[in-house]
């Protein structure tokens, strides 16, 4: 079988490439094991604007956002589904300080943070130093979104479910410049999220493995309209289920669920809501982050059949669409990528 491109991996990065490389008329094949937790089917599917505790916007957010908004609409329409819709923070400050630094930091830039009412709130949850609300946030279908692709993928025979096995893979000096069993290809393109810690052309790259846990919780009265955050984000999920985390943990012996953080989540939720609630899942994951919080975009610097989409850690939702869409651009018609992101910055690394 002769091909464009094989995509490794079918994440919200292999997703997103596929689609993109697809939309140019490539032929390609996307290899994939299917797994029931990883990075992208455990993430709560936010976009926030916003970061952290300084409340600084989010890098390169002013073109993230607009572009996340049409390409999920889109993505959806195409899938006959609803990938997409606007839930704003409401940010119950934990403490006089943070209140006022939610203040300072709305008089300085006030696009993205405003007031709210605060008296609807008080039925429901417990707080005593007022609300922000952070606005526009985007809320992603991720479940729906990698499952519904996956389906079309498959029905179109061009996803093959097992493990890649590097091993079996041959570089070529030819027109088709890669093989890997009975598939020959121009290009590999690697986007399959952790497992690219051990990717053999690129596990040098800057990666940083971080835990992160989540619980789903049945609260049968919770306006599903906003993201709830103070510590914890309060995130809907799916009809009277909310996901709630996450953990960030750089330090761990398993990627098990643990014990420690849903006691402590739940001991959160108790202080913070008014309502009952049941915990009736626990989700968790490692996350393919990177030290420089800029994910690994474009091709090796010696191997150039061989490519890498991976590292968006924590903002995949609003990282892959946009760079996806670069990335397709750049093998197609060799427009330029983003020094920022071009895997190239690490030429000296990859050249060891």
């Amino acid at each position: 079988m002769e091909i464009d491109y094989i995509i490794l991996g079918q994440g919200i990065c292999g997703t997103f490439l596929s689609h993109e490389l697809l939309k140019l008329g490539k032929k390609l094949i996307v290899i994939d094991e299917a797994q029931n937790f990883t990075a992208s089917k455990v993430a709560s599917g936010v976009i926030n604007p916003v970061t952290g505790r300084r409340i600084v916007k989010t890098w390169m957010i002013d073109e993230l956002l607009p572009f996340a908004l049409d390409a999920y609409t889109s993505f959806g329409n195409e899938l006959n589904t609803k990938l997409i819709r606007e839930c704003n923070v409401l940010d119950f400050h934990p403490t006089p300080q943070m209140k006022d630094a939610f203040a300072e930091r709305m008089k300085e830039d006030a696009e993205y943070l405003s007031t709210t009412d605060e008296t609807q709130w008080q039925q429901y949850f417990r707080f005593h130093y007022g609300i922000g609300e952070i606005n526009t946030c985007l809320l992603i279908d991720l479940q729906i979104l990698l499952s519904e692709w996956r389906k079309k993928i498959l029905k179109e025979n061009i996803l093959v479910e097992e493990k890649f096995d590097f091993s079996q893979l041959t570089i070529h000096d030819s027109r088709f410049t890669i093989s890997y069993k009975n598939i020959s290809a121009k290009k590999i393109l690697c986007c399959e999220g952790v497992a690219g810690f051990d990717n053999p052309f690129f596990k040098m790259l800057p990666y940083v493995r971080t835990k992160g846990e989540a619980l789903i919780v049945e609260i049968k009265d919770l306006p599903r309209t906003n993201i709830y955050k103070q510590g914890i984000s309060i995130v809907p999920w799916k009809e009277n289920l909310f996901w709630v985390g996450s953990s960030y943990e750089w330090n761990y012996t398993s990627t098990d669920p643990t014990e420690i953080f849903r006691k402590k989540t739940e001991q959160q939720l108790s202080y913070l809501l008014k309502l009952s609630f049941k915990t009736v899942d626990h989700l968790s994951s490692e996350r393919p982050a990177n030290v420089e919080r800029r994910p690994f975009v474009g091709l090796h610097p010696i191997h150039s059949s061989i490519g890498i989409f991976n590292g968006m850690g924590t903002k995949g939702c609003s990282l892959a669409p946009y760079f996806a869409k670069q990335l397709a651009e750049h093998l197609v018609n060799d427009f330029p990528l983003d020094p920022l992101v071009d895997v190239k910055r690490f030429e000296r690394v990859l050249k060891r």
